[in-house]
């Protein structure tokens, strides 16, 4: 019996094979896209996940002027900041927020479902948004991919 097929192998930053992915967010709601996101960026889907290593694809989201969010949320859901100085808590709604730069909505729903430590940062780094069709990530050739077909 080989006893080398029964050890687990954890995956480090030199044996990460890492993808570019391109994801279209035209027609998909904001959440789903979201989860489904952050699972890519973090390397989920992949056979040799790590949880404590970036061993996750870096993705790139063009169209994200076309999301949609369901129900009230274009105009009940708030974006909560804080200035720093006493009273000096803003709040935006998602219309709002959406009409300054529609980029943003994804960026801060992928990042509410990252790790909250030094290796959900770096994973951050990870994401390229961008409002329209055109992307800054040709030379990367990344390969679309259809998030109705994950899990």
């Amino acid at each position: 019996m080989n006893t080398l097929s029964y050890k687990t192998v954890s995956a480090n930053k030199a044996t990460a094979d890492k993808q570019w992915v391109l994801v279209d967010a035209d027609g998909q709601t904001l959440g789903r896209l979201a989860s489904k996101v952050a699972k890519l960026i973090r390397g989920k889907y992949k056979p040799s996940y790590t949880p404590h290593v970036d061993c996750g694809d870096n993705v790139v989201i063009i169209n994200a002027e076309k999301i949609n969010l369901t129900g009230k949320k274009w105009s009940d859901k708030s974006y909560i900041r804080h200035t720093g100085y006493p009273g000096g808590q803003r709040s935006l709604t998602a219309t709002e927020m959406f009409e300054k730069d529609p980029t943003r909505l994804i960026e801060k729903a992928v990042k509410g479902m990252l790790p909250k430590n030094k290796l959900g940062s770096a994973l951050y780094r990870n994401l390229y948004v961008y409002a329209g069709v055109e992307h800054a990530q040709e030379a990367q050739q990344p390969k679309a991919i259809n998030l109705n077909d994950l899990l």
